[in-house]
């Protein structure tokens, strides 16, 4: 049984039915949030995933639970996951969400990077945007992170590609320079 296939039919399904419903972004952002919940709570992936540990029902209490709690999750994203637990697919559900969430990203021309700034910054991270959506048309979700270590300047990582205007990186290549240098002249 490919997991692959499996899990990219579910996730297809779900971005079908949450186009039709108009409800879209709220499943996406729901998506997001429960599953990183699957990516950092080692218990919670136990719980969910072990076949006789639970009942079904305890299982949709800890998913709504970890969605905010009862009346906040989307419905669209309730009925999608007790239809995966009810044809026993429980245990492909992380990796359903993770391709509903490309597959919506793709559909919705949005795109995805990482910011590591030395001081916050709302002015660059606005820039950024702005230059994404200019280039793109699209829109740019970015995770910042500040970190001192890199003196000033900024990292910018999307899809491959990296802009390194940190001070840490301009230093290092200053000081290699400096090292050929005076490796030649001795």
């Amino acid at each position: 049984m490919n997991v692959g296939i499996i899990s990219d039919r579910y996730a297809h399904a779900l971005l079908k039915y949450v186009t039709e419903t108009g409800n879209g972004e709220q499943v996406y952002l729901q998506a997001k949030m429960l599953e990183k919940c699957f990516s950092s709570l080692e218990d919670m992936r136990q719980l969910i995933y072990h076949p006789k540990a639970t009942s079904d029902s305890f299982k949709m209490k800890v998913i709504e639970t970890a969605l905010g709690g009862k009346g906040k999750a989307a419905d669209e994203l309730l009925r999608f996951v007790r239809l995966v637990i009810r044809h026993k697919r429980i245990k492909y559900l992380h990796l359903m969400l993770l391709i509903f969430m490309e597959q919506y990203m793709h559909a919705h021309n949005i795109s995805t990077g990482r910011l590591v700034m030395a001081v916050p910054s709302e002015s660059l991270k606005r820039k950024l945007t702005d230059i994404v959506h200019d280039e793109t048309g699209g829109t740019l979700e970015l995770e910042t992170k500040v970190d001192p270590s890199i003196i000033g300047g900024f990292v910018f990582d999307m899809e491959g590609r990296r802009i390194d205007a940190s001070v840490a990186s301009q230093l290092k290549t200053i000081r290699r320079q400096f090292i050929e240098k005076n490796r030649r002249i001795v």
